[in-house]
């Protein structure tokens, strides 16, 4: 965590962090609209706690309980995905985990990336990124079909 404070030889703002290195205002990011940094501040929290939810209870479904990893396989994901929940609670856990990554990125961008064109053009490519991974887990979790697969 940052705070600011002021540098009583030279008037000039020094951030004060964990580390204490009291890096000049400027080094890294500026400081952030407030309503946006705020809301992505709130979004990582609250998408933490879901994910937390859907991880543990994804890992517990299927790798622990009722015969744990020997049982899954392409049956196993047939049957699980021919009910709506699944997919949902599957495609929840893809989105909320891309956006809390990529997000992390762009935190992690704008703090330690001091030029502003190649922290443009990160952050876009953690988004492009992000964007093409979520479209094509979207296809695959929507219109997955297993009649489109030889059996075996």
């Amino acid at each position: 965590m940052a705070l600011e404070t002021e540098d009583r030889a030279s008037g000039s703002p020094h951030r004060k962090d964990s580390l204490g290195t009291g890096l000049p205002a400027r080094a890294g990011r500026q400081p952030p609209v407030r309503r946006a940094e705020f809301w992505w501040w709130v979004f990582m929290r609250l998408s933490g706690i879901v994910l937390l939810f859907l991880a543990v209870g994804h890992v517990l479904i299927m790798h622990v309980l009722g015969g744990g990893v020997r049982r899954v396989d392409f049956r196993f994901v047939q049957l699980r995905w021919q009910h709506p929940f699944w997919r949902t609670w599957d495609w929840m856990m893809l989105s909320l985990a891309l956006l809390h990554g990529v997000n992390g990125l762009r935190a992690v961008t704008m703090d330690y990336v001091r030029r502003p064109g190649a922290r443009f053009a990160l952050t876009w490519l953690w988004n492009v990124v992000g964007f093409v991974l979520f479209v094509l887990g979207t296809v695959v979790v929507f219109t997955f079909d297993p009649a489109n697969f030889p059996q075996t």
